[in-house]
């Protein structure tokens, strides 16, 4: 990993810490609805939190892979029951990025 990569995941970690998370996947794991929703926080904040309230240590990284895999997100930090998720918007809105806002 690049010295430069480094830089920019630490840069992203430090954007997260302040952020909330803005869905839950629960007992009823990933379905339609959830998907849905994590599209749209993505779309709209390209930098979300998810909060997985799912088993053990391996299926929280077994559903954090899946919602890798069907959003084409990147997983930035994975720390407990929160996982960080990047997906960089074609056109991102400057009122809702979370990139892009002023800290």
């Amino acid at each position: 990993m690049s010295k430069n990569a480094k830089l920019d995941i630490k840069q992203l970690r430090a954007i997260g810490h302040k952020l909330n998370p803005v869905v839950t996947v629960a007992g009823k794991g990933l379905n339609d609805n959830v998907l849905t929703e994590i599209e749209r926080a993505l779309s709209d904040h390209e930098l979300i939190k998810i909060k997985l309230a799912v088993g053990s240590r391996e299926a929280r990284s077994e559903v954090a892979a899946e919602i890798c895999q069907l959003t084409n997100s990147s997983l930035v930090q994975s720390i407990g029951n929160v996982v960080l998720l990047l997906r960089h918007s074609k056109q991102p809105d400057p009122k809702l990025s979370n990139l892009l806002r002023p800290q």
